[in-house]
């Protein structure tokens, strides 16, 4: 069982993949090719010569983009399978579907929404170099602390269940999720590197693009996975009745 859903997680993940490749098409490499330009400019106007180009543009916005998007959703897929495999039965009475939308929408908050929160995602020509490293290892930490506070504030809202009720105690885990993300997020250093003269509808489109691309990750493998799932114990179902039916 866990087995086969960790294959057709990975194939939610394939299909989310292809579905955020097109949207980053249309939304995202407009701006990722602005911000190149810009950076281009940029550098002749203070007399640096072009960086030699390692991977054309067109590999870089097409088979390299493409490779990149489904991998990631193939893999992503597969870790929500087998959290959701762990999950389902053990939260509640809830359907596959709605623990499947459930567990999704905790994900792209707690991997996607809170870290970019802190730390947004950048284009080209945004950031030096020389700190890639540290606002890296800024980011992943900002997303550790939040699966953190995610796990804590769900051990503390199931301790509440019995003395609040289910609705009440659900409030008082968001509460406690809120309040460490908004503590730890005003301790941690802000990094703000991007140039004076760099267009701020072009961030603002970038960024978009880039929460856009992960929305309809999450989305896509969530919706897909919990239909999957109803859609096989309907089959399980109906071949119990008529293993029954086929005895007197």
């Amino acid at each position: 069982m866990v087995g086969k859903l960790l294959v057709r997680g990975m194939l939610a993940g394939i299909a989310a993949g292809l579905l955020t490749f097109a949207f980053a098409r249309v939304a995202g490499e407009p701006a990722v090719d602005q911000a190149i330009s810009f950076e281009e400019k940029a550098a002749a106007a203070r007399g640096e010569a072009p960086e030699p180009e390692l991977v054309s543009r067109e590999t870089q916005a097409g088979l390299g983009l493409l490779t990149g998007v489904v991998v990631y959703g193939a893999s992503f897929g597969g870790l929500f399978a087998l959290t959701f495999a762990y999950a389902y039965g053990r939260v509640g009475k809830l359907s596959a579907r709605a623990l499947s939308a459930m567990l999704a929408a905790a994900a792209f908050i707690a991997l996607v929404i809170v870290p970019n929160l802190k730390y947004p995602a950048n284009p080209p020509s945004v950031g030096d170099p020389e700190t890639i490293g540290t606002r890296t290892g800024l980011f992943f930490l900002m997303i550790a602390i939040s699966l953190a506070a995610l796990v804590f504030s769900l051990k503390v809202r199931r301790r509440a269940v019995a003395r609040f009720g289910h609705w009440n105690a659900a409030i008082v885990g968001g509460l406690v999720y809120v309040v460490i993300i908004a503590a730890v997020q005003l301790s941690m250093p802000t990094v703000n590197e991007v140039p004076q003269a760099f267009p701020a509808v072009l961030l603002w489109h970038f960024r978009v693009a880039a929460i856009g691309m992960q929305l309809i990750i999450w989305t896509t493998i969530g919706l897909l996975i919990g239909w999957l799932v109803e859609r096989d114990e309907r089959a399980q179902l109906r071949a119990g009745r008529t293993e029954r039916s086929a005895f007197p």
